[in-house]
């Protein structure tokens, strides 16, 4: 963060804000384990408190896991707010925290699949679980990387978002406003792209293809960029480790024949791998997003 602050990041109504982040600096010197334990015991409380949010949980676990039993999927519930409080407040070590520090704490397990064959740009398919800015800032230590966000909407919050997303080397990030130029430019220079396409952001730019069997408004922005810039898609899933332990990086093999031709078939495919990888850890994913909002025309909400 830079000394300056600007007077309008300093009136009233964004002190609480500021003391948020005070709390979260202070959390920073805790050790991990503390950390996970404070998150873990906060994201139980929110879990019975927040009742508008939990339903929003509870009907997207109902949806992809209908034949998973009440009791299992209620344990998913209360673990996917411990995963996303955790997270939360572990941002703090992002932000602050030294880079000899974050290197002990999240592990990259397969550094060399990073850049797949090394032969073309590459994007990094990288989904909404918890563990996803974690996952980003080191891999920034290690590449000139460039990637998309949404400002946050309250500004004291997108500017610690985006210090702790800049912090090393010499990252790119492109506003979503900023439309598809910045973003071409960036992958054909050779920056990796790390890409969340996973959000119900409308109908805009999106088609509905099965997500655990539930027609979703999906952006159909993957394929097409890939088209357009001749870059490879390299997944990569950050998971959240237990007991405060930190998180692991995995990158997966680059994708064959993609894009295929078939814009509806390739979208479908980035579901399909999202689903196997939520199934191996099924708490760990955003469910606090109403995935499921945008519905297909003439189609009630499912979270009435």
């Amino acid at each position: 963060m830079s000394p300056a602050v600007p007077g309008a990041l300093l009136r009233p109504s964004l002190w609480p804000i500021w003391l948020g982040m005070g709390f979260l600096w202070l959390l920073h010197w805790l050790p991990l384990p503390l950390q996970a334990a404070i998150g873990n015991a906060l994201g139980w409380l929110l879990a019975l408190l927040l009742r508008k949010r939990r339903h929003i949980v509870a009907t997207n676990l109902a949806l992809c896991f209908p034949d998973a039993p009440k009791a299992l999927r209620r344990r998913w519930l209360r673990q996917t707010f411990q995963a996303s409080v955790r997270a939360v407040l572990e941002h703090g070590v992002l932000w602050w925290g030294s880079e000899a520090r974050l290197r002990r704490l999240i592990r990259i397990d397969n550094p060399d699949a990073a850049l797949g064959d090394g032969t073309r740009p590459v994007i990094w398919l990288a989904p909404h679980f918890v563990g996803l800015d974690m996952g980003g800032v080191p891999l920034a230590m290690g590449h000139k990387a460039a990637s998309m966000y949404a400002p946050a909407r309250n500004p004291v919050a997108d500017r610690f978002m985006l210090h702790g997303r800049t912090r090393f080397l010499d990252t790119v990030l492109i506003s979503r406003h900023e439309g598809i130029k910045a973003t071409l430019q960036a992958i054909k220079s050779g920056r990796p792209f790390y890409y969340l396409p996973d959000q119900d952001h409308g109908r805009q730019n999106a088609m509905f293809v099965p997500f655990f069997g539930v027609s979703t408004a999906t952006v159909s922005a993957l394929p097409r960029l890939a088209k357009l810039t001749n870059a490879q898609i390299v997944p990569v899933v950050t998971r959240q480790l237990p007991w405060g332990r930190g998180y692991a990086v995995r990158f997966y093999p680059p994708w064959e024949n993609y894009p295929s031709g078939d814009l509806e078939a390739d979208v479908a495919r980035m579901n399909a791998f999202i689903e196997d990888r939520i199934r191996e850890m099924p708490s760990q994913y955003l469910w606090l997003h109403r995935r499921f909002k945008t519905r297909p025309a003439g189609e009630a909400s499912l979270y009435e």
